[in-house]
């Protein structure tokens, strides 16, 4: 038993990376059906995200939204509801940071960036505590729920930068870009790395993982999150308010996502754009399954995959292929390490039952004490 025990261990954490290594090979594959050399087209790629100080910059520079979408998803995870919310809940963010700086922009810097930040969190934290109260109260399916805000968050956000949002300079121009007014100076975040664009918020990111474990796994409200997560049936026999902790975790989700809107604003675009979301709400999921649902495991995933989206615009440069082969390559991932995740329950589970046996086993076996007596 303790040999299959330290196997599962084993299981564990290579299942994740023999994931990555057999998304890659398909994609490949897929590669040099498209007429390019695979080895050629991952060295572009690894080269282009981790070979230099500007990739790896850039790389940082991705990773910090990711992070932040994918400490959310651990959250409402292990709370037993699924988030894939996170694209309206990053736009929700950005526009509300937007909105709030740009109506404020006379505050002083020291005063109106953190409060910008704070904002864009709130908002984002109201849009995911929208389907939170679906699903507590209604029991309306939270996947349903948030891609259908999803929709929502975008058809707001062309309104908005169409017409009450849209920059006057453009409208003066004539050109009508769908994009905010600039921000003004004061609440861009520091650049760490000039002139590339990496920004405080990865420091933010970082310190903000920290203490979502500490959250999770050294607090009673994340023993509880955790509870309703894996048993609701016996947090609610233990008294625990089941609505209100699945509620709280997609609020706590939408928090983190907004609160990446606010930074991708701040920190990189220094306005409201189309596209601005850049697909984070989903690929923070691929990072926080990869990260094993960990908040610290999702730092180092956030940043695999950060460099994967930067890479992938190396390589569409360099070797002529579409980049969106890596969201292919992210989705393989993603059905790889769910396909492993459920291996190993379930070897788990088996593994529980045999030590039950062999328990039931040895006690049925020990003579009894009033036997043992002559």
């Amino acid at each position: 038993m303790q040999r299959f025990l330290r196997s599962l261990r084993f299981l564990e954490l290579a299942l994740p990376i023999a994931a990555v290594l057999i998304a890659f090979a398909i994609g490949g594959v897929l590669l040099a059906l498209l007429g390019a050399n695979p080895f050629e087209a991952y060295w572009v790629l690894i080269s282009g995200a981790f070979g230099s100080v500007g990739g790896l910059a850039s790389t940082l520079t991705k990773m910090t939204p990711l992070l932040l979408v994918a400490l959310g998803i651990c959250i409402s995870f292990r709370g037993g509801v699924i988030n894939i919310g996170g694209e309206g809940q990053i736009i929700v963010g950005a526009l509300a940071a937007t909105a709030f700086t740009l109506w404020l922009r006379d505050w002083p810097g020291w005063l109106l960036l953190p409060l910008t930040l704070i904002v864009g969190a709130l908002a984002g934290a109201v849009w995911g505590g929208i389907a939170g109260v679906l699903k507590a109260r209604l029991n309306v399916n939270e996947i349903l729920s948030t891609v259908m805000l999803n929709a929502i968050a975008l058809q707001l956000m062309n309104f908005l930068l169409r017409g009450p949002m849209l920059d006057p300079a453009q409208i003066a121009a004539g050109t009508n870009i769908a994009q905010s007014e600039a921000l003004p100076r004061s609440v861009w975040l520091t650049r760490l790395a000039p002139p590339t664009l990496l920004h405080s918020g990865v420091i933010l990111a970082l310190v903000l993982a920290v203490l979502v474990y500490l959250l999770l796994w050294r607090t009673t409200i994340g023993f509880r999150i955790r509870t309703v997560g894996l048993n609701p049936s016996a947090a609610r026999y233990a008294g625990m308010p089941v609505p209100f902790y699945v509620a709280f975790s997609l609020i706590l989700a939408g928090g983190f996502a907004g609160l990446a809107g606010a930074v991708e604003v701040t920190g990189v675009s220094h306005r409201m754009l189309e596209g601005l979301s850049g697909g984070y709400g989903f690929s923070g999921i691929v990072a926080a399954l990869f990260g094993k649902l960990h908040p610290l495991g999702a730092i180092p995933a956030s940043f695999l995959f950060g460099g994967l989206l930067v890479g992938a615009n190396k390589m569409q440069l360099t070797v002529q292929v579409p980049s969106a082969l890596i969201t292919v390559i992210n989705g393989l991932v993603v059905m790889f390490v769910v396909a492993s995740e459920v291996y190993v329950r379930r070897a788990r589970r088996r593994a529980g039952r045999e030590a039950a046996e062999a328990s039931l086993k040895r006690e049925s076996s020990t003579p009894s004490a009033e036997a043992a007596v002559p």
